[in-house]
């Protein structure tokens, strides 16, 4: 009993938020989780709760902010390993398309309560989005310079890109395993059509 009565008091932040993703589910949005069920799935009594978050609202908004965090790490690698633009573009499709199989759900909570969480949520999404377009932004001119080209409006391309990415991410979520080949290579296409129509529209004369 005093054994396990030190593992509860040892539950950390991270703890309760794992426990949170853990009850979300193709159909179940985080702003349907409430305290006593999160607090039960981390093994802790609900008022333990209160120790790292003030409501599930608090906690809704760190698992979006988790997720963002989470997923741009994982993307942004992938990026960084790529050499060319095709590569960028496949690499980058591909981790995406994972992360709606993973066994852990952070695609799940950025693609859902962006559509119908509530206000504070579909905004805490939309920051991530914002980080997300930041930083392609970032590597889109950065592997434009290394090939002696410039990139058109960059902040509206990173733009043009992450929306059409989670668009369709949102698409797939509600489709079967069996369809997401076919979507990842519609999401591929896609995007070679902006590069290539932003090269243009940059005067270069490559395309990926």
């Amino acid at each position: 009993m005093a054994e396990n009565a030190r593992s509860r008091s040892s539950i950390t932040r991270e703890d309760l938020l794992h426990a949170a993703l853990g009850l979300l589910g193709p159909s179940r949005s985080v702003s349907t989780l409430t305290l006593r069920e999160v607090a039960r799935a981390a093994g802790i009594a609900p008022n333990s709760f209160y120790r790292h978050f003030r409501d599930v609202d608090e906690l809704a908004v760190a698992l979006i902010d988790e997720a963002g965090g989470t997923l741009r790490q994982v993307i942004g690698e992938a990026r960084r390993r790529a050499a060319t633009d095709r590569s960028v573009v496949s690499s980058s499709v591909d981790v995406f398309m994972r992360q709606l199989q993973a066994e852990q759900k952070w695609l799940h909570v950025l693609l859902r309560e962006g559509s119908v969480g509530s206000p504070a949520f579909r905004e805490a999404v939309e920051l991530q989005l914002t980080y997300f377009e930041n930083e392609l932004q970032e590597d889109l001119v950065r592997i434009a310079g290394s090939r002696g080209q410039s990139v058109y409006r960059p902040e509206l391309l990173a733009r043009a890109i992450t929306r059409l990415v989670f668009t369709m991410g949102a698409l797939a979520a509600d489709r079967p395993e069996s369809e997401h080949a076919v979507i990842a290579e519609e999401i591929a296409l896609m995007l070679r059509m902006l590069i290539i129509g932003n090269q243009v529209m940059a005067g270069g004369k490559n395309a990926p």
